[in-house]
């Protein structure tokens, strides 16, 4: 492991395992007292958690579902997965007291600042890093938020008690509807579209998280409901094929041709200036300097190393996590990015 990967990678214990539904848990966590500034967040990120799972080791992102605004602690939620290597892990052997490997937290996927109504839609475990948000969002500001929760029956209803008591605590401005595949079958289009508000608003702003097929049958009915396509935003749940923990690789060939851009980085109030190899992505170039740059799944698919370019242009190699919204504000990833200009100007502040 690098110093850099190292710097990034924290030890975090488990407090408590809160059984949610019979195949979901919460894992409340901490990190020890010297490095919890370490551990600030946003609603709506994610931690990159190390999985001892069946006698090796799995990197998998799980969004936070404690909120930063209310919670002393971390806390992720799990939904156990057919399959799946470290969701059936943790639902199985995680327990109070034992530690997991962590990366500190990452993510675009929060709330941006607007005055308009929100809705959110979520299926299944995608209620994750939603809860986090409308807790936040009730809390901190006036805005009125409206829920659409997609799941296979009642019994599966992650965090039914804590949305009732948020129902009971904003009744004027928090609005919840269910929607049950034992009772309505999968989610269309067009059912959907009965449970969002007959006119939104111009500002409107919809957040989606589950599902690729499901967050593609949202945008259909929020679209049909006048929703603008560049109000709406999803998260994706992607499974790491790398290991997020283990020291990157060297950049072959970087700047064989000998151009290079001028960079000026700034990563958690340092500023570097750089010679950018124009065939070598950003956070390559940073890390064979030893620059302390975060990043998780260097695919393009996590989000861990967003930044904002503040001048210049670069291209991506590949973007499946950005959304039109975040690109229009200069939004980028560092493992995917190629300098296109001479001379830029970049800022990991995500």
């Amino acid at each position: 492991m690098t110093a850099s990967t190292a710097s990034r990678s924290h030890e975090l214990t488990v407090v408590e395992v809160i059984t949610e539904t019979p195949d979901a848990v919460s894992l409340v966590l901490t990190a020890a007292h010297d490095a919890r500034d370490q551990f600030t967040y946003q609603a709506g990120q994610f931690l990159t958690l190390r999985i001892p799972a069946h006698g090796g080791a799995v990197s998998r992102c799980y969004s936070l579902s404690s909120s930063p605004s209310t919670d002393e602690h971390l806390k992720v939620t799990v939904k156990r997965t057919a399959g799946g290597l470290a969701s059936n892990w943790l639902c199985d052997h995680a327990k109070a007291g034992m530690t997991l490997e962590s990366l500190t937290p990452a993510g675009a996927f929060t709330v941006r600042p607007a005055a308009g109504e929100l809705i959110f839609v979520a299926a299944g475990s995608g209620i994750t890093p939603v809860i986090s948000m409308i807790r936040a969002v009730l809390l901190q500001t006036g805005r009125r938020v409206i829920l659409v929760y997609a799941n296979r029956d009642r019994e599966s209803v992650i965090f039914n008690a804590q949305l009732t008591e948020l129902l009971a605590a904003h009744a004027d401005r928090l609005t919840v509807a269910h929607w049950l595949e034992s009772e309505s079958g999968l989610p269309t289009p067009a059912g959907l579209r009965t449970l969002l508000p007959a006119k939104p608003g111009a500002d409107t702003a919809a957040y989606l998280c589950g599902p690729a097929a499901f967050m593609d049958v949202a945008a259909a009915a929020l679209h049909d409901a006048g929703v603008a396509r560049e109000h709406v935003h999803r998260e994706v749940f992607v499974s790491l094929t790398t290991d997020a923990f283990a020291a990157p690789e060297p950049a072959s060939d970087a700047g064989a041709d000998g151009e290079s851009a001028t960079a000026t980085v700034e990563i958690d109030g340092d500023t570097h200036e750089i010679s950018w190899p124009k065939t070598q992505v950003l956070l390559d170039t940073l890390l064979d300097k030893g620059i302390d740059a975060p990043y998780a799944c260097r695919e393009g698919n996590c989000g861990a190393c967003a930044y904002t370019l503040r001048q210049g242009e670069v291209s991506m190699r590949v973007n499946d996590t950005l959304d039109d919204y975040e690109l229009g504000i200069g939004v980028r990833l560092a493992c995917q990015s190629l300098p296109e200009s001479d001379y830029l100007t970049a800022i990991f502040d995500r």
